[in-house]
């Protein structure tokens, strides 16, 4: 009874959501978006704390060792939850067993973006252009592993080119070279791509997901233009460290459905080009499974192996 009482007034503190990527990228933005509005709601500061590094491992890690008190909770991703385990012979924690799975929070489309400089108007175009210079463009990702570096290879299975990846630490250090013209392409999330487009900075060429995105609704998707029946989309949700209360678990997760639900997250999240899918823990649980499973298969299909 006494731990009910507790669990109906969670946070009574501070709480702090662990991002395991560097700020500006698609899980750091999405964390920052539901971070406020969470904080707004429960009248307790939500700090974003980033703890970048081994894709995504190290702030999993950290996580996974936290106090399971629903004080330290993390926005994890498809990479951190569904593809690393597939793809890390040895983690420092039990994927399966370390975590409590909270919400899923948004669907993540991706795009294929390139720097203006490269002289391709369309995903057709760029094929032609990296057939005709193998192995001479490269493409970062957001890390070894992730949804970006997945969907890029399996673009290049897809369409027969040679394209050299360069990973990094997380999406936002992927978007800067992509934006200095370091590299020539990358595939990262709408979420944090959209701002580059509408500004001028960067072109999207096409989207990875089965339709088309309303933030970006003039790119094509892949499927539509050069891969039949291409479909790699990424997501991210919030996971507590295993152990934490079963009510506190459940009350995060009511009030993070509520933070969606209302106009201005939704509409935010959806401008910049998520989408919005709150879901109860055993629904996240659900899609972590589902994922692992498609996931690992894709990696050994695939043949992908950390750079």
């Amino acid at each position: 009874m006494r731990f009910r009482i507790r669990a109906g007034s969670f946070p009574t503190r501070a709480v702090t959501m662990i991002v395991p990527f560097p700020p500006g990228g698609g899980t750091d933005t999405g964390a920052r978006i539901v971070a406020q509005k969470l904080g707004a709601k429960w009248g307790q500061t939500v700090i974003v704390e980033n703890k970048g590094g081994a894709a995504g491992a190290i702030g999993a890690d950290a996580v996974a060792k936290a106090k399971p008190d629903g004080y330290t909770i993390m926005m994890g991703n498809i990479g951190t939850q569904a593809i690393n385990p597939s793809l890390y012979k040895k983690l420092p924690y039990d994927p399966a067993t370390a975590f409590a799975p909270i919400s899923l929070v948004a669907e993540l489309p991706l795009a294929m973006m390139v720097h203006p400089a490269v002289p391709a108007n369309s995903a057709k175009e760029f094929v032609a252009l990296a057939k005709s210079q193998p192995g001479k463009l490269s493409y970062s990702s957001s890390g070894a592993g992730g949804a970006p570096h997945l969907a890029a290879e399996m673009f290049k299975e897809a369409t027969g080119t040679f394209i050299l990846h360069v990973p990094y630490r997380g999406g936002g250090p992927a978007i800067s070279d992509l934006l200095a013209g370091h590299v020539q392409v990358s595939f990262m999330t709408v979420l944090e791509a959209s701002g580059h487009v509408k500004a001028g900075k960067l072109r999207a060429l096409a989207v990875t997901s089965s339709k088309r995105v309303g933030a970006l609704s003039e790119v094509p998707t892949l499927a539509e233009t050069v891969v039949p029946g291409f479909n790699s989309i990424s997501w991210i949700g919030l996971l507590a460290p295993a152990g934490t209360p079963k009510e506190v678990v459940e009350k995060i997760s009511a009030d993070v459905r509520d933070v969606l639900a209302a106009d201005d997250v939704k509409g935010k999240l959806l401008e910049l080009g998520a989408i919005p899918s709150g879901t109860t823990p055993a629904q996240f649980q659900q899609l972590i499974g589902a994922d692992t499973v498609r996931y690992a298969q894709v990696i050994k299909d695939k043949k992908i192996t950390v750079d």
